[in-house]
């Protein structure tokens, strides 16, 4: 009975992320439907900013809790509708939460799980993870070389420690998701000029937030060769 209950976190994780892909629940997460609410979003958000950084948190914990695909554009989200500090705040922490529920549901379940049977994708951090677990978790997040579900559901494969895991993914994210809302932030600047001209591409905040972006995807591809090296 108790190897029974282990699975179900998981279970009910996997259930629901199906009943999503179904429902095609992550079409609603798209700038075309963003766009056709902006308005009452702003309005409400004025009025309610609490609940609505409640609220917000709660989809995005959710959207990585599933793994649905629409974590990027939630980001952009945070930055277009709270601004670049509190965005970025409420996007590490919802982050960070929803994939600790992850990782601990994956890691329940596969407390009996045996290194020697993992799948090419986990095999290819065991070793990292075994020499310095934080280390290697903190630049796994730092650099995107792995999809951030297959990190998830690798470290909890690996047993790595639950302290261990928040703290490389808390602080790992801050840089990619500081760039990714402050391109939400410009965006917003893009939307608000009504005289829209060449020249907006001039304005500090969206020369900022598309340098970031490019330096974030050169890293990878840096960090690659320097290995190699």
């Amino acid at each position: 009975m108790m190897k029974i209950k282990k699975f179900i976190p998981v279970l009910v994780i996997c259930g629901l992320s199906i009943t999503a892909w179904l429902f095609n629940v992550h079409h609603y997460f798209s700038f075309d439907s963003f766009k056709m609410h902006q308005k009452y979003f702003e309005q409400f958000i004025e009025h309610n900013l609490i609940l609505s950084m409640l609220i917000y948190a709660g989809i995005y914990v959710a959207v990585v809790a599933l793994s649905m695909p629409v974590a990027t554009f939630m980001t952009l989200a945070g930055g277009f509708l709270f601004g670049q500090w509190l965005g970025t705040g409420a996007v590490i922490t919802s982050a960070t939460m929803g994939a600790c529920i992850l990782f601990l549901s994956v890691r329940m379940a596969s407390s009996d799980f045996r290194n020697k049977k993992a799948k090419s994708f986990a095999k290819k951090m065991q070793k990292g993870f075994k020499e310095n677990a934080l280390s290697y978790l903190f630049t796994l997040r730092l650099i995107p070389l792995f999809p951030f579900f297959a990190v998830n559901v690798a470290a909890a494969l690996l047993q790595v420690p639950l302290k261990t895991f928040v703290i490389g993914t808390f602080f790992g994210i801050i840089p990619g998701s500081f760039i990714y809302v402050s391109m939400g932030v410009a965006l917003r600047s893009v939307i608000q000029q009504s005289d829209f001209s060449p020249r907006i591409v001039l304005d500090p905040k969206i020369l900022l937030a598309f340098t970031g972006l490019g330096i974030l995807s050169l890293l990878p591809v840096l960090y690659k060769r320097l290995k190699k090296k």
